[in-house]
Parts: structure tokens; C-alpha cells; sequence
């Protein structure tokens, strides 16, 4: 299996969300590698970890998402593989849940999202965003 990490979405991708006329929630599955110490593009001098950054993302991205009646189902470090193997293993799993693909990209496109990303694009050595859909028969 081959895959490229990104910290931001391919232009064309994220604007399949924009045009999404679909009214179904959609999970957002984010697996997450953080820097070892934040990189500012500011050139700030406070040292903290990749993931500290990340979260102060985090923490205002959820204020945001329930407040447009989406919600965090999940939030875990990852271990260790049980099953297969992998080079690296993520460092993270976020499951994040929006009211529907078009509503993800109003919030992802916001300019009070867009302030938060410094935060983000710091901590960030990488990341994998999919987009998946809750089955009716899931189990």
C-alpha cells in the first residue's frame, strides 16, 4: 500500500466537499504523526512538542464543530499494531463527526479555522483526513 502524508487537503478535493449536496453526516477520520517540537513559521521561540501545538488546534476546533452541531466521537494515541504491520505507526486517531460534507467545509474554510492553523500546520509532522459515511447496518 502506498500513501503520501499531507498537512493540507488537495484543492480539488476539498472542493468535491464544497459542492456535496448529500445531507449525511460524514466522519472524518484523522490519523495524525506529530513534529517532536513545534515549528512555527512565525519564528516563535516557546519550544513546546508537536503534539501540544496540535492540541491548542484541537481544543478550539471543538468548540467550533459542536457549535455547528457536529461532535468528537473519539480521540485515542495509538499503541501498537495487533494485526498487519506498518514502517511508523500514527500517533493519533481523531474521529470527528459533521452535520455533512458541505458543513465540513464551511468550517474547515473559515477564517476562525483558517486563524487556528498556524497551530496546526506547527505541530503537524503529517496527516492522513478521510472521509467516510455511517452504515444503517453497521455493527
Amino acid at each position: 500500500m502506498k500513501y503520501e502524508i499531507a498537512v493540507y487537503p488537495e484543492r480539488e478535493k476539498l472542493m468535491e466537499l464544497a459542492g456535496s449536496t448529500d445531507p449525511a453526516p460524514i466522519v472524518m477520520v484523522n490519523l495524525l504523526k506529530f513534529r517532536d517540537v513545534a515549528e512555527y513559521k512565525d519564528g516563535g521561540t516557546e519550544r513546546i512538542s508537536g503534539r501540544e501545538a496540535y492540541m491548542r488546534y484541537g481544543v478550539e476546533m471543538r468548540r467550533i464543530v459542536e457549535a455547528a452541531g457536529g461532535r468528537f466521537l473519539i480521540s485515542a494515541a495509538l499503541n501498537s499494531t495487533v494485526i498487519g504491520q506498518v514502517e511508523e505507526l500514527w500517533d493519533m486517531v481523531a474521529l470527528v463527526e459533521y452535520p455533512s460534507a458541505a458543513a465540513f467545509f464551511a468550517i474547515a474554510t473559515s477564517p476562525e479555522v483558517l486563524a487556528l492553523g498556524k497551530h496546526r500546520e506547527a505541530g503537524l509532522a503529517g496527516q492522513l483526513l478521510i472521509r467516510s459515511t455511517l452504515l444503517e447496518d453497521h455493527v
